[in-house]
């Protein structure tokens, strides 16, 4: 009994080797998985996220030159100080057009409107045709031209000695009369003549067109088709917005201090734009009692338009002291901010956000910088050139 007792124990003991085995080399695995895992965390410190290591530095919105690169380039640099610049007065402003570079489209005579051929929004040229109308009038004085040019070119093909001259005198002022009467009318002088060439009858119908007299845009037509115009109603305003104005209001104080011809800014949201004084009125707003100041401003890309309102900063007679840098010092970076370049060290540069104040005569007056900062005068495009060969953005940095 004790031996099969014994051998039942042998048995159960051979049964539970294989698993105490299995189970030594399943917990040594997993410590040599973790010595390996550890191992690899050990050597992951150390790097960033992309894998790169720890103290392997990269310049980051900066431009590196060489002292043979920077004096090829130009690169020039100066020590930002404070200067004597003239002061200026911030008022506000509203965009008006700019009259001298308006004109209005209105008929001369009672018409029918026929066709349009622009509308509101419109880029005309000069002579552009802008609609047609039709009158009884012109049909009327269409028929006299025809009648008088025909008989003004017997009578001068017949000449003085044949007709008498009474009757050469008749027939030219008659002409004469008749072309000046469809041009009044509101014929321009190719319609004229177009009319004159044909020499039919059925085209004195008395239809006819108005053209534009300048180059701009189409900013008013009020009208429709079949409508009967009065003489006098504005059919089309036109205008060049690409010189308007800016009306600002100051105080006859403040306005004494303004001469014509002084520089002015105008800030519209983040845009500014630069304009100049171009008349002071000579009489008071009876309700503000305050002085109008005209300002011409550029507006090339059509960002203005009549009735905004606006920030306007007029430069006077008196000085102030400010940071400000040459005008090709400043730049647009991609997004749209202002920058120039700074020299932190020997030959390294970085772009730095600043803000305009306005520009005076060929510097601009800026904030975002500290006095003593090395700012880049000549070759700030060539360093952005190099920025944009690298692919930075200044908001990374």
């Amino acid at each position: 009994m004790k031996q099969l007792q014994h051998l039942v124990l042998a048995g159960l003991i051979a049964l539970a080797q294989p698993l105490t085995l299995q189970a030594e080399e399943g917990h040594a695995h997993d410590e040599k998985a973790g010595a390996q895992n550890a191992s690899a965390h050990g050597a992951d410190e150390g790097k960033d996220e992309h894998g790169a290591e720890e103290g392997a530095h990269e310049e980051e919105g900066g431009v590196q030159l060489t002292a043979a690169q920077r004096q090829a380039a130009g690169i020039q640099v100066v020590t930002l100080q404070p200067q004597r610049v003239n002061s200026a007065i911030l008022v506000p402003g509203e965009v008006t057009l700019n009259d001298y570079a308006s004109s209005k489209v209105t008929p001369r005579i009672s018409a029918q409107v026929v066709q349009r051929h622009a509308r509101l929004g419109d880029k005309v040229t000069s002579g552009q045709a802008l609609v047609t109308l039709s009158s009884v009038e012109m049909a009327q004085a269409q028929g006299d031209l025809l009648v008088a040019e025909r008989e003004w070119r017997r009578v001068s093909k017949l000449g003085r000695k044949v007709v008498s001259g009474a009757r050469y005198t008749e027939a030219r002022v008659n002409r004469e009369q008749a072309r000046a009467r469809v041009l009044a009318y509101g014929m321009s002088n190719d319609q004229l003549n177009a009319l004159i060439d044909s020499g039919k009858a059925d085209q004195a119908n008395g239809q006819f067109q108005l053209i534009s007299t300048q180059k701009g845009t189409v900013i008013r037509d009020h009208f429709i088709i079949g409508e009967l115009i009065e003489p006098g109603r504005v059919l089309f305003e036109i205008s060049d917005e690409s010189l308007l104005w800016v009306e600002a209001r100051m105080t006859p104080g403040q306005s004494a201090k303004v001469r014509a011809n002084a520089a002015a800014s105008i800030r519209f949201g983040k845009q500014q734009f630069t304009g100049r004084v171009t008349q002071i009125h000579h009489a008071l707003d009876e309700s503000t009692r305050t002085l109008g100041i005209r300002i011409e401003v550029a507006n090339p890309d059509d960002i203005l338009h009549p009735g905004l309102f606006v920030d306007a900063r007029i430069e006077t007679s008196g000085t102030e002291s400010a940071l400000a840098v040459p005008n090709d010092a400043i730049l647009r970076s991609p997004d749209g901010d202002w920058v120039v370049f700074v020299e932190h060290e020997n030959n390294q540069f970085e772009p730095q956000e600043v803000e305009i104040i306005r520009s005076s005569g060929e510097q601009t007056i800026i904030e975002g910088l500290t006095a003593g900062t090395r700012v880049v005068t000549a070759g700030a495009f060539f360093l952005q050139s190099e920025l944009a060969k690298a692919g930075f953005n200044i908001h990374n940095h």
